[in-house]
């Protein structure tokens, strides 16, 4: 063999060998994102402050993830606030209030990116933030959100807070999305009126504490868009969410 035929050679397999282990160009595989718009300060503390652990994590193919292990207790001396929660339809102040938001951006962001959902639990209520059936309720130590990568490589979580929005993008190494969502809702349940006397109200006067929401049944289905089972709906969760009745408390009768 000629000498520069065995250079060229040589420079081809050095090439191709360079290509192989070269890590490929990450790809979006699925992204989310929430508006914080209307949320009290303390909600969007909290959603904010539980979203930044997750900005790099890395899920090894194979491997689950869990919320509440990733982002710890949410508690006053890891920087948390109390905020509004709902708790049988009314609305209080507690430690954590508005992590869910982040939990239920990043089950999206999930779902989306092709992942397996191993826990997910609803609200008891819909939520504001995100459609019926696409919320992921946590609490800690009890109710958590977990999901595995079935990919054959690591992916790797993004967080989006900019401005008014809170949400997430994983990245691998296809391009996404990876999967499409469907929420197929039936006929809503309208609220009623509830009303509760008070004693620290005076004789006559009405408070709103809750303005009321309709109640609704729907079914969530999603469609991988790549891979041997492309096309194919598979069935996500169904949902039942009761109205969330409108609550007034009056002054006691005079």
């Amino acid at each position: 063999m000629k000498p520069f035929r065995l250079v060229i050679l040589l420079c081809v397999v050095a090439g191709v060998g360079a290509a192989l282990w070269l890590p490929r160009r990450e790809q979006v595989l699925g992204s989310y994102a929430t508006g914080l718009r209307g949320r009290t300060k303390g909600q969007r503390e909290n959603a904010l402050r539980a979203a930044r652990p997750f900005d790099g994590f890395v899920l090894d193919s194979g491997k689950e993830f869990s919320f509440n292990k990733t982002v710890g207790p949410w508690t006053s001396d890891r920087g948390y606030v109390r905020a509004p929660v709902s708790y049988s339809g009314e609305l209080v102040l507690d430690w954590g209030g508005g992590v869910c938001q982040t939990s239920s951006a990043l089950y999206n962001a999930a779902l989306i990116a092709g992942l397996e959902i191993v826990e997910r639990h609803p609200h008891t209520w819909t939520p504001p933030y995100v459609p019926p059936g696409r919320d992921a309720a946590v609490a800690q130590y009890t109710i958590d959100l977990r999901f595995r990568n079935p990919h054959p490589w690591p992916v790797r979580i993004r967080a989006l807070t900019t401005g008014e929005t809170l949400g997430f993008q994983i990245i691998g190494r296809q391009r996404g999305p990876m999967a499409a969502v469907t929420v197929e809702p039936q006929s809503p349940v309208e609220p009623i009126e509830v009303t509760r006397t008070s004693e620290r109200l005076p004789p006559g006067q009405r408070v709103t504490v809750t303005r009321g929401r309709p109640g609704v049944r729907v079914t969530v289905y999603r469609t991988p868009l790549h891979g041997p089972q492309a096309g194919q709906r598979q069935l996500v969760s169904r949902d039942v969410y009761p109205a969330l009745h409108r609550l007034v408390k009056t002054g006691p009768e005079r």
